[in-house]
Order: structure tokens, then C-alpha cells, then sequence
């Protein structure tokens, strides 16, 4: 990684001069290089550029939101880059409610919705192209020069459909506002600052209350961002079948690095730190160490999801036998969890209480525990009343799914796990068993066992489909697939 000349993007006005690096090997800029540096660069205006995509389903967007909060200021950040080491940073992901609202990508980005008599008037202030006036363009940890060229005002306006202003004018605009403003927060500390003194914590929430429920209900671009998906991560699920030989020859790390190949390829990146879990790491949840062995005869739970380059992600797991070839034992298992989620998925459907798949999944997962005496002489009801058969299953059988992997987690209760579903809803469904190493409560042969089964449901008008069906999920089928891709 080259040593650029000067630190990260320094938070004062474009006219200050650039700061130098410490310790960087030039000591100054020549008067000559200066003058050098702001000529002889080729015009690079875009041109004849068409809306984006989505361009109009953010603008509907936009409008449901506009007709919520009437007469108010509405502030939406995108976020800043976030250090992950000295003057390295982690790579941006724009916020979810400034993306779904605008289309756009780019850090520093806020939208800026303002009260208009019939409604609002939507801005989007951005970082305009850099400067090469006074040497932005090259000198600065940010500028164009280091980290690629940015879009221009004109440029983003044409792409996104909405109004484009410079972002380094917004904090003092902000400032000075008056009259009722909400913002979401946790993005942008400059923009908290600036609206400190006008915004209150109950009402920003509702903002952000707001902007989650909004997203239970997938428009027509979500669905085909999210079948895209779902398709993509059944590839990278492909490709990690056919290297299980290199993985038990190294570590879970060669899957891991599997996945997010076929991710990076395909789409933006991976939706969440992918779950690559072999033998009795599969009995934790969020397993993402990635760093244990992989060993013929056991079993392989892959927890993965690939995220579009629209930010929209699949969340699928698969349970897989490293040799190909379940046992006995495990296949038992692996059964129960299978005969739970067909019982989860046929309970998805419009008009259905959105716990009922829930339900219906961890019912079949009590009986099988029940009917393998792993609960004495209790009834599977009365196992279901007093929630015994959690030590085994331990977690919800599902959550909504979208631009986060657990999308519109900030909706209000009624309206999400209290609610009905309805065509639109994309859900997973993903029961499990897992029985600890350390478990003496279970005879031993179970131990380090871990199986779970998820895929992406979507509700319909007359029931479901099934987002994730390229995969194979029952038994023979699983193993018939794997033999055909390790040829």
C-alpha cells in the first residue's frame, strides 16, 4: 500500500491548506510541482448518463416518507469511513436507511429532506469531485488521486434522480435551520453536532422506527435484488463443496476465503461474517473464528449470505457431510431438523401470524427430542410450556431479510414479530439442533453435533416460494449433490 502525502481527509474547509504527513519522505510541496499539479488534467464529465435502477422505487420511497412526517426536516446519513488501524479504514458500507432511500453509496453522503407546502423537497449532499485548485486531488488521504475518482454534482443528480449539493456546506446550513427536525442517528457525528440543539432522542427514534417497518414489505426491485442473492450465494455454496479436500488440508479459513471469493466476484461483498463451521463448532452459533479443522466423517455448517452490489443480502445455512456421506446419527438428526423447517415454511403465508412458523418448526424439533428420551417423561406440550426444549434448539426460527441480514430489526414489536405476514415479506426460516461437546446430558454420540437448515422465504399472494430452492436441503438429495460436484 503506497504512503500517501498526507493524512486522512482533514475536517476543516476545502480553502485550508492540505496537511502534511508525518513523517512522510517529501518534506514540501515546490511552488513548481504545485502549478504543475493543477494543469494539463483532461475534462472527464460524464455524459448522457440515465437514472439508476431503482431510481424510482426510491423516489416512492421517499414520498411515503415525506407524507409521515409532514412539516418536519428530515436528516438521513450515509456515515463516514471508520479507522480500523492508524490511518487505514474498514471498507464503507453506506447506511441502510440513507441507501434505500437515495440508491447512492458514497460516504459522507446525507440526505436532507425539507418542508415544502405539498410535501418535501429532497436533496442529496455529497462530497463534490476534488479539488485541483489547491491541490485536494492529490495531496490528501482522500482525495481522487489515492482513492479513485468520484461522480460529480451534475453527474449524481442524472444518476440518482434527486438534487445534488456539496456535503462540506450542509453542517453550517444545519446549524442555522429552524422548525422541527428528526435525523438518523449513528451515522455521522458532524451532523449530530450541528443538529444538537434541535432534536431529541424519542423523535429521531421514530424516524428510524419509521424507515425500518417501512422495509417489511419488499417493492418489486427488493424481490429481484434478493433472488439475485440467493442465486450468487448457491454458487459460492457450490464452490465450497467442490474444495473440501483443500479445506480439510488446511483449515474452515479455505472455506471462508471460498465464499467471499464467488461474494466479491458476483456481488458487493458477504451480507455478515460467514459461518464455516466444522464438527463441534457447529454447535456455536455465530462461529466466525473460521480457524478450527476440517475432518472427513464429520459435519459442515455453512451459515452464509452474499450481498448484492444494491446492498441486498441472502442469509442461507446448509449442513453438509465433509466426506459426503451422512451416518446414521446424523442423518437422524439432520432429518429432524428438515421434517422442522418443511413444517416452518408450509406455516409462511399471507394472513399467517408471523410466529407461526416459529411455532410449527419448534414443535416437530420437541417431539423428535421428546421421542428420543432426551426429556424423561414430559409431554412435548409441557416441554413447549416451559421452553425445556431450548437448551437444544436455542434460537428463533427466524427474522425478516433485506438489506440487512436481520432487516427492519427496529420495527415496532406489534407491527413485526406480533404482526401478520403479507405479500412482500421476505423471511428466513432456519430451525437447528445443536448438542454441546460438553453436554453430559445427552448420550455422548451426539455430542458435538450441529445441524441447521435455512433458506429464504418469500410470502406470496397464495403462499410461498422458496428464494434459496437451488440448494438441495433433503438428505439423499444433499448427498447426490455433493458426490456430482466432487466429480
Amino acid at each position: 500500500m503506497s504512503e500517501e502525502l498526507t493524512p486522512e481527509n482533514p475536517e476543516t474547509e476545502e480553502t485550508e491548506p492540505v496537511k502534511q504527513r508525518k513523517n512522510g519522505l517529501y518534506p514540501g510541496v515546490s511552488d513548481e510541482l504545485a502549478a504543475s499539479m493543477k494543469s494539463g488534467w483532461a475534462d472527464t464529465e460524464l455524459h448522457g448518463l440515465e437514472p439508476i435502477a431503482q431510481a424510482g422505487h426510491t423516489a416512492d420511497r421517499r414520498a411515503a416518507l415525506s407524507a409521515r412526517f409532514p412539516g418536519e426536516r428530515l436528516v438521513i446519513p450515509a456515515g463516514r469511513l471508520k479507522t480500523r488501524s492508524n490511518d487505514t479504514e474498514y471498507a464503507f458500507r453506506a447506511s441502510t436507511e440513507y441507501a434505500y432511500l437515495t440508491g447512492d453509496q458514497t460516504q459522507d453522503g446525507v440526505l436532507v429532506l425539507e418542508p415544502k407546502d405539498d410535501g418535501h423537497e429532497a436533496t442529496v449532499y455529497l462530497l463534490p469531485r476534488s479539488d485541483r485548485e489547491n491541490g485536494e486531488f492529490w495531496l490528501d488521504g482522500q482525495g481522487e488521486l489515492w482513492v479513485g475518482r468520484r461522480h460529480s454534482l451534475t453527474e449524481a443528480e442524472k444518476l440518482l434522480g434527486i438534487p445534488a449539493k456539496d456535503v462540506r456546506e450542509l453542517p453550517a446550513a444545519l446549524t442555522e435551520a429552524t422548525g422541527p427536525v428528526r435525523n438518523v442517528r449513528g451515522h455521522d457525528a458532524g451532523i449530530e453536532a450541528a443538529l444538537a440543539d434541535k432534536v431529541t432522542a424519542e423523535r429521531d427514534e421514530e424516524l428510524r422506527v419509521f424507515l425500518s417497518e417501512a422495509r417489511l414489505v419488499k417493492d418489486a426491485f427488493e424481490i429481484a435484488e434478493l433472488e439475485k442473492a440467493c442465486d450468487i450465494t448457491a454458487r459460492g455454496f457450490e464452490d465450497v463443496v467442490k474444495v473440501l479436500d483443500k479445506a480439510e488440508a488446511t483449515s474452515e479459513r479455505y472455506i471462508e476465503g471460498t465464499f467471499f471469493l464467488r461474494a466479491r466476484v458476483e456481488g458487493n461483498d458477504i451480507g455478515y461474517g460467514s459461518i464455516c463451521a466444522a464438527g463441534p463448532h457447529a454447535t456455536t452459533l455465530h462461529w466466525v473464528r473460521n480457524d478450527g479443522a476440517v475432518r472427513s466423517g464429520e459435519l459442515l455448517l455453512l451459515d452464509a449470505g452474499v450481498e448484492t452490489n444494491d446492498l441486498y443480502t441472502a442469509d442461507v445455512t446448509r449442513t453438509l457431510p465433509i466426506n459426503g456421506t451422512f451416518t446414521p446419527l446424523q442423518r437422524k438428526i439432520y432429518d429432524a431438523v428438515y421434517e422442522a423447517q418443511e413444517a416452518g415454511i408450509a406455516a409462511v403465508k399471507p394472513g399467517a401470524d408471523y410466529r407461526a412458523f416459529h411455532d410449527a418448526a419448534q414443535r416437530v424439533l420437541t417431539e423428535k427430542l421428546v421421542e428420543w428420551g432426551l426429556l424423561g417423561d414430559l409431554s412435548v406440550d409441557k416441554v413447549l410450556e416451559l421452553g425445556l426444549q431450548r437448551r437444544w434448539t436455542l434460537h428463533g426460527t427466524g427474522h425478516m431479510l433485506g438489506m440487512d441480514v436481520h432487516d427492519c430489526a427496529a420495527a415496532r414489536t406489534e407491527a413485526y414479530v406480533d404482526g401478520t405476514l403479507e405479500p412482500g415479506v421476505c423471511l428466513t426460516v432456519e430451525p437447528g439442533l445443536y448438542f454441546q461437546a460438553d453436554d453430559l446430558t445427552v448420550p455422548e454420540e451426539y455430542r458435538g453435533i450441529g445441524v441447521r437448515i435455512e433458506d429464504d422465504i418469500l410470502v406470496t399472494e397464495d403462499g410461498n416460494r422458496n428464494l434459496s430452492d437451488k440448494l438441495p436441503r433433503q438428505a439423499d438429495e444433499v448427498e447426490a449433490w455433493m458426490a456430482r460436484l466432487k466429480g
